[in-house]
């Protein structure tokens, strides 16, 4: 599977999940709290990647770049509006980090 698979519509960022493995590097790399890793008791870390909060991606890539697995991938430019990196996006990055790369409870 290649990097410029085919990208589900409308959807800034998207993850294989048979091929994370729940590292969370993409988490911390995460400018805009766009990621959190969220519990999933089938995986072997007993988490798993989610895309929380996709009208926050700014697309800048650095989660695909920094994925060990190839398992993220973000929008091409061209076909998705990303988003302006917000305050609010910075705040929950931080709290997202944090709390050991989870969303707070009720964020």
């Amino acid at each position: 599977m290649s990097s410029n698979m085919k990208a589900p519509e409308n959807t800034p960022v998207w993850v294989n999940t048979a091929r994370c493995k729940a590292c969370d590097k993409c988490v911390d790399v995460c400018p805009a709290g766009v990621l959190s890793m969220q519990p999933e008791p089938s995986s072997t870390l007993g988490a798993m990647i989610s895309v929380i909060a996709p009208e926050s991606c700014i697309g800048c890539g650095e989660c695909e770049l920094t994925c060990p697995d190839f398992a993220i991938y973000v929008a091409d430019k061209s076909e998705f509006k990303f988003s302006k990196l917000t305050d609010a996006a910075k705040q929950r990055a931080e709290a997202i980090t944090n709390n050991k790369y989870r969303l707070p409870a009720g964020y």
